[in-house]
């Protein structure tokens, strides 16, 4: 009983930068979670990895304006996000180009940019504090930005839920019957950003889509319904941070990796083992072969 304790209690309560560390990703799952399963609906996953790296050139030109301080590279992610992500809508829409080609221009832009700006005036060491995040250092800013974040998200789910859903169904459809189709997409666009700035601030740029992308695909193995799909997506990316964190306390190994590892091996066992997996899905077909 206190090997268990020493190994799964004691790390998060003998000490303050492992609570916060907790408090900001358990946060940062509740928000980013339920966003990634509409991500993965509407077949954009690709496309929240390319608005992950789109935060990066304002975010670092508010390192090279201000340094490491959270509010300059917050609001600056966050105004290069949303003009990545509203250009990108734009030109799939008004052109004969695909979102997801635009998306990609769009996305090389912003990562070499990013990078570019970063090694201006920062080390390789700020580079990586940048590109892979310290959630094992997150102050009381970061941990209040994310729990703003996770509201809105929260508050802005539980409005347009029914227009969210309708629209990864049919979005023509949804469109032809009521005047939230267009307003819905670029609303859910925008959720997609501030929950990537939210995620840079613990697990950086090239980290921060893979909490909001691997546990709703890992759900989607599970079940159907939209509802419960959101509802196991976070829990999985609780138990994702939990075990990434106790893995880099107990291991001494970098701790955005680690969670997004986490979240990696659940995703590869829901593969095998979830109702909607490659096991159960094989055995299912045999049986129905041999009836």
């Amino acid at each position: 009983m206190q090997t268990l304790y020493a190994f799964f209690i004691a790390p998060f309560a003998e000490f303050s930068f492992m609570q916060r560390a907790l408090a900001g990703s358990l946060m940062l799952s509740l928000g980013a979670c339920p966003t990634g399963v509409f991500l993965m609906l509407r077949r954009m996953s690709l496309a929240g990895d390319a608005m992950a790296h789109a935060i990066l050139p304002g975010a670092a030109a508010g390192f090279l304006l201000y340094g490491l301080d959270i509010l300059p590279m917050t609001v600056g992610g966050l105004v290069a996000g949303m003009v990545v992500a509203l250009g990108a809508g734009a030109v799939s829409r008004f052109t004969v180009q695909r979102e997801d080609a635009s998306m990609a221009a769009f996305y090389l832009i912003s990562l070499a940019l990013g990078v570019l700006l970063v090694s201006v005036r920062g080390s390789s060491v700020d580079l990586m504090h940048v590109l892979f995040g310290t959630v094992l250092a997150l102050n009381d800013a970061a941990l209040l930005l994310i729990g703003g974040i996770t509201a809105i998200t929260l508050l802005a789910l539980s409005v347009f839920w029914r227009a969210l859903v309708a629209e990864c169904l049919d979005p023509l459809f949804l469109r032809s019957v009521s005047r939230w189709g267009s307003p819905v997409h670029f609303i859910f666009l925008a959720l997609v950003v501030i929950n990537l700035v939210g995620g840079f601030q613990a697990l950086g740029t090239l980290l921060s889509v893979g909490l909001m992308v691997l546990p709703a695909a890992a759900a989607r193995f599970w079940t159907s319904r939209v509802e419960m799909m959101c509802a196991l997506a976070v829990g999985i990316g609780f138990a994702a941070c939990i075990a990434g964190l106790l893995m880099s306390y107990h291991a001494a190994l970098p701790s955005g990796p680690a969670i997004i590892l986490s979240a990696g091996i659940i995703y590869l066992a829901s593969i095998l083992l979830g109702p909607r997996g490659a096991l159960r899905s094989r055995i299912g077909a045999h049986r129905h072969r041999t009836a």
